[in-house]
């Protein structure tokens, strides 16, 4: 299991995911610049992630949408804002409606993810910011936590 902490903090209005991977940081960079490799892993498992659009680079976008065990599509964005391959990359993540145009009723969050060399592997750090108390607890009430641990926790079949 890849993940090895998570933690949310209601003042700092954040949530942070640590992780350990046996691959180097090249590898895991792979996963997220290749669309059919994140389809892999972006959804937790019973959730297949479909990637429409996917463009890593400043000022891209990438459009998803999660396919649930009924048969129901969840929609949602990436607009990237930073890029430094293969180390990092900052997005806002928001929900959509079915053509991806932003669901302003729920949250938009900023995402850092860091990719460090430690101990012959990567470490990886997510960190996700929410404009508001209400907007992050609106995520851990729909159990945001888990469904990212169970999916990072794939990273390790896809590099195994």
């Amino acid at each position: 299991m890849p993940v090895t902490d998570i933690a949310h903090d209601l003042d700092r209005l954040t949530i942070t995911i640590t992780a350990q991977f046996a691959a180097p940081v090249q590898r895991i960079w792979e996963i997220y610049a290749d669309p059919r490799q994140l389809e892999q892993v972006w959804g937790p498992p019973g959730f297949p992630a479909t990637v429409v659009e996917h463009s890593l680079a400043p000022g891209g976008r990438v459009t998803y949408y999660m396919t649930g065990p009924d048969g129901e599509r969840y929609h949602g964005y990436w607009n990237v804002l930073a890029v430094e391959e293969p180390r990092s990359f900052t997005y806002e993540d928001g929900f959509a409606h079915e053509d991806f145009s932003p669901n302003p009723d729920l949250p938009v969050s900023t995402c850092v993810s860091t990719f460090s060399e430690q101990d012959g592997g990567t470490r990886a750090v997510y960190t996700t910011s929410y404009p508001s108390r209400e907007g992050l607890q609106t995520v851990l009430d729909m159990g945001v936590e888990e469904g990212a641990r169970t999916s990072i926790d794939q990273i390790d079949g896809l590099i195994a």
